[in-house]
């Protein structure tokens, strides 16, 4: 069974030292769904909408980078990292369900899968917060990581 990587050998929390890992290039991919109402789904017919706070995707998608950004100051543990590239990308799926990818990719010796989960966990928030306003019966379904590549293990979910 692997060892949790964060708790030191007292049991204290510790950041894990990555100064002997080999630099690579790291991308990770995270999905939010975000499940409404169908009469709130219907204001979505051509691509976005625009609430009184503004349009909705282009926002959560700019909430999601802006997130993805800053996960270091986010979760205590986490390296703070400068992301050679991030993109959020939206659209309904057949189920009628907003889905969030979140990607996130840099060259260095540790992974970006938090900072991929935490762009795709903001952006279904701002969605949230965005259309709030119209039924607050809105579930954030799952966000999860789907695939990433780089580092000691390659994952992709089937």
């Amino acid at each position: 069974m692997s060892k949790l990587t964060h708790i030191n050998k007292e049991g204290q929390p510790t950041m894990v030292d990555v100064g002997e890992k080999k630099v690579s290039l790291r991308t990770a991919v995270a999905r939010s769904i975000v499940v409404m109402r169908e009469e709130v789904m219907a204001h979505f017919v051509s691509g976005d909408i625009q609430s009184k706070k503004g349009p909705v995707f282009q926002t959560a998608i700019i909430a999601g980078i802006m997130a993805a950004k800053k996960t270091g100051e986010l979760i205590p543990l986490c390296h703070p990292l400068g992301l050679d590239n991030c993109q959020v990308h939206i659209h309904i799926n057949q189920q009628q369900e907003v889905v969030i990818d979140c990607t996130a990719s840099l060259t260095a010796k540790t992974g970006v899968e938090m900072e991929a989960l935490v762009g795709a966990s903001i952006a279904a928030l701002t969605i949230y917060d965005m259309c709030k306003a119209m039924s607050h019966d809105i579930v954030i379904k799952e966000t999860m990581l789907m695939e990433k590549t780089g580092g000691k293990r390659d994952f992709k979910r089937s």
